[in-house]
């Protein structure tokens, strides 16, 4: 995940006002948080973790702070946040993760409520889930799975999916939902700006996962419409003969059989990208991205007679990160960017990765795309299915978690007047384990 404060603001509640930061997840406002809450949380995972584990924390000052300390806080909590977060135990450990649940629930003023959320499988088929408006991902998740009957062991094959409809009409997809987030929120959040919808697609990215659920008639029902609806919208690349064999399987009911001849084709399970620019071979390269199966192949957009398709391995890329950058606009009340006309604006996203090209040597390659969270959740992905398949496991359910923060901890503040800003937060580096082993490089 990569998380980033890049600015806070002045609100108010009957005590008087106060300073919350924007908390940002992925890019995205997830809530503002107030220093005291920062300090609960610090005070937690000492106790949890010992204070040797953890970094420094901003000191508590007597006085009001000036704007200077207030910046000087601001980037010392955001330091604080990104360190703890790498810490992989800490990071998707009980006290962290419903520290972020409350925040998203007390900023957009969420009570726990009964209510009912569609969540759609890829053929366009909605499944009414009854949940809670706090429920956490993997709750959402296990119900929607439960509505269509599919088995608790193949639940972590599959996962919720965040889809933003575009105004051409298709569907991209934004992000995997995580478990910090409550789904009813997050929908409630992104809705105001543009029409989503959660959908239920697979978790995983290699093909050979599907073997565990080609003989259970709900998993491979599941299977069947995400490869339908991947080969309608062009995703997989099936040539003449077997884009006509699937077509008459498909006509035919035939679903194991056209599940085993799509995995034959080229694409079959990538993701592709919106068109965006990126600097390899040189800057501004318009380029399209397929992410999958270990790799990201970019179809760049070149003169002719210079090579048009590229593959860059994930087990060549030594690390990542996320640059977010933000305009001098001012923010609304929930920390949205506005622009002169009162729309939100989202933030300037760009990934970059450094990548082995050749032995002994590395190169910085950028990716500037609205999509750069996805691309670095795939990323992510791909590198913890990578170690996982190397363990010999399989794809598994995030840990049952217990709460631990309150929401009576925090006050619903009302909105104050918030001040405008030029920041550019640079989120923290994420290290590849699977680069760290040497998988995939006996070649070089």
């Amino acid at each position: 995940m990569h998380f980033s404060i890049p600015d806070n603001c002045e609100q108010s509640d009957n005590d008087g006002p106060f300073t919350v930061f924007n908390l940002h997840i992925n890019g995205i406002l997830h809530g503002s948080v107030r220093y005291s809450q920062f300090r609960d949380l610090h005070v937690q995972l000492q106790k949890a973790f010992g204070s040797n584990r953890l970094p420094a924390f901003p000191p508590k000052k007597l006085l009001s702070l000036n704007s200077k300390e207030l910046e000087e806080r601001r980037l010392l909590l955001e330091r604080y946040v990104q360190t703890i977060s790498q810490d992989a135990e800490i990071g998707n450990g009980t006290i962290f993760v419903e520290f972020l649940l409350v925040a998203q629930q007390i900023t957009h003023g969420v009570q726990p409520e009964p209510t009912t959320i569609e969540v759609c499988l890829m053929n366009g088929h909605r499944v009414e889930v009854k949940v809670l408006t706090t429920d956490r991902t993997d709750t959402v998740l296990c119900a929607a799975a439960h509505e269509i009957n599919l088995l608790n062991d193949f639940i972590p094959y599959f996962a919720l999916y965040l889809v933003k409809r575009e105004s051409d009409g298709d569907m991209s997809i934004v992000r995997r939902m995580q478990e910090f987030e409550s789904p009813y929120v997050s929908l409630k959040i992104v809705e105001k700006v543009a029409p989503h919808r959660l959908v239920l697609r697979k978790s995983y990215w290699d093909p050979s996962f599907d073997e565990d659920l080609l003989s259970d008639r709900i998993a491979l029902n599941l299977l069947y419409v995400q490869a339908v609806s991947d080969l309608d919208r062009g995703w997989i690349a099936a040539d003449g003969d077997v884009a006509q064999r699937l077509r008459s399987l498909q006509s035919q009911g035939s679903k194991r059989e056209f599940i085993e001849l799509a995995r034959t084709a080229k694409f079959y399970g990538f993701v592709h990208l919106k068109k965006c620019t990126c600097d390899y071979p040189r800057e501004a390269t318009p380029v399209a991205i397929i992410a999958g199966n270990r790799e990201l192949i970019f179809r760049l957009e070149l003169p002719a007679g210079e090579p048009r398709e590229v593959t860059f391995r994930v087990t060549r890329m030594r690390c990542w990160r996320i640059t977010t950058s933000y305009g001098a606009n001012k923010r609304d009340a929930t920390g949205n960017h506005e622009n002169g006309a009162g729309t939100p604006r989202e933030p300037v996203l760009e990934l970059s990765f450094e990548y082995l090209v050749a032995k002994d040597t590395l190169k910085w390659i950028s990716v500037l795309s609205p999509q750069a969270i996805l691309l670095s959740m795939c990323l992510q992905s791909m590198v913890d299915e990578i170690l996982l398949k190397k363990n010999g496991e399989k794809p598994k359910r995030a840990a049952a978690k217990t709460s631990s923060f309150s929401a009576a901890k925090g006050k619903r503040p009302s909105a104050a007047s918030n001040e405008a800003k030029n920041k550019s937060a640079s989120d923290e580096v994420q290290g590849n384990e699977a680069f760290d082993a040497a998988i995939g490089d006996e070649d070089l």
